[in-house]
């Protein structure tokens, strides 16, 4: 079979990898050139680190890995640390990786495993036969400044991968629309020149306060790149009503602006600009396998609408789809190959939909500022309580555990309805604000 995967991000290359490294004749098509900024955090949780493990992919720290012990939560006046928790199915600790770096790093892991990558390729329509099967893509070729030459170029594959990040030109050419009964999340971040640029914990603050201390909407993170600066960013969700109405790059500014001289979150101290990025959640793009056509990461909206978390689960869905694919390899006729396929949306959905359901669940109850206080109040001054939230968001448990957070999450898992993600998105809709609903 021959694989094409449009976007070498980590869904893209950690697809590329375990299929080239298996014989698959696989082309990565990316529209940048590498190295290349990306808007992330730039913290990979255990769940993340698990993936680079697998994927045999060297993370020392003299190349620029920097581990970090877990989470360090701060809202309310009060602060706790919460150490990544020692479990039988991930490693005990985190990584922070400026996305510069790690993007390259998988890409040129998959060249070496024998994927073909060609930059400056942007990827503008997916390619169909008379049966409405995915069967290529178009490309334009771009030049060294990122512009458009005038020159395109049609690639033909058994199956393609669109693992082109939250646009995804692919899927949008196919009619695969965003869903707006999914949350979104916008991002933004930049870069301080700062002494706590070694700092051995990730940092969330679940309560941003501006200079004054007048709350502010969202939550944000301070990590330590290591490398002499500071990852300093914030998140809000479609759940809080000044979604949309704000200038997110000045509520950053508002709030670095009270933050203790010494850290030095100051406009002098500032590497680069800020930059901002959406974070598309729980499945909002859909369904997530057509005929020839498969959704990683990104694409298909796989961040987790508990924590922001999106590399875990890109390389997770890659992985997940190239399983798919080499056993559609072996089948004796295209019909076999495409119902075997057909799997990885199901499969996807087993894996993370009750998760993302409570995910979206949460989500709105925490754009709800008097819940918000009232959990934070509640929850910070209890340590187990605290440890017990870090696994549930970032989806940390044993298959099978039989420890007591394991039971408690599997439970709640248990009682809700996987989120749906093989339909295509429903006509838009107004949600009330006013309700907490979740639809399959």
């Amino acid at each position: 079979m021959k694989v094409l995967i449009v976007g070498a991000g980590p869904a893209g290359s950690t697809a590329a990898y375990y299929l080239a490294s298996a014989g698959m004749n696989v082309t990565v098509l990316e529209k940048t050139t590498f190295p290349r900024e990306k808007v992330c955090g730039d913290g990979l949780t255990p769940r993340a680190v698990r993936e680079v493990q697998l994927l045999g992919l060297p993370h020392e720290q003299a190349e620029g890995w920097r581990r970090n012990k877990g989470l360090r939560l701060i809202a309310g006046g009060r602060t706790v640390e919460v150490p990544w928790p020692e479990l039988s199915d991930f490693p005990d600790y985190g990584l922070i990786r400026t996305r510069l770096g790690f993007d390259e790093a998988l890409a040129r892991h998959a060249q070496a495993a024998g994927a073909v990558v060609l930059e400056r390729h942007s990827v503008t329509t997916a390619r169909r036969d008379e049966a409405g099967r995915v069967i290529g893509v178009t490309a334009a070729l771009l030049d060294a400044a990122g512009r458009k030459t005038g020159e395109t170029r049609e690639f033909d594959a058994d199956v393609v991968l669109a693992a082109d990040g939250n646009s995804s030109r692919t899927a949008v050419s196919l009619g695969l629309q965003k869903r707006d009964d999914r949350p979104l999340g916008v991002a933004v971040r930049t870069y301080f020149t700062s002494p706590r640029h070694q700092d051995d914990w990730m940092e969330g603050w679940l309560e941003l306060p501006d200079k004054a201390g007048n709350p502010l909407p969202g939550y944000g993170w301070v990590f330590g790149v290591g490398d002499g600066t500071s990852n300093v960013g914030l998140g809000i969700l479609n759940s809080s009503k000044e979604f949309g109405r704000l200038d997110y790059k000045q509520v950053l500014r508002d709030w670095t602006a009270g933050m203790p001289a010494d850290w030095g979150f100051t406009p002098e101290n500032q590497v680069g600009e800020i930059r901002g990025a959406a974070l598309p959640m729980g499945f909002n793009r859909t369904p997530h396998y057509s005929p020839g056509l498969l959704l990683l990461g990104d694409a298909g909206g796989m961040v987790s609408p508990f924590n922001g978390e999106g590399i875990s689960y890109a390389m997770e869905s890659a992985r997940y789809a190239a399983d798919f694919i080499l056993r559609a390899a072996t089948a004796n006729s295209p019909l076999a190959r495409d119902h075997a396929l057909s799997g990885y949306g199901g499969y996807i959905r087993a894996q993370w939909g009750s998760h993302f359901t409570l995910g979206r669940v949460f989500a709105q109850l925490i754009g709800k500022p008097q819940v918000m206080k009232l959990a934070l109040r509640t929850g910070m001054p209890i340590p187990v309580l605290m440890r017990f939230v870090v696994r549930m968001l970032a989806n940390l448990t044993d298959s099978g555990g039989k420890g007591f957070e394991d039971r408690v999450i599997a439970l709640l898992e248990k009682l809700v309805p996987p989120t749906s993600n093989q339909i295509s998105a429903p006509a838009p809709r107004t949600p009330s604000p006013s309700k907490v609903s979740v639809k399959q």
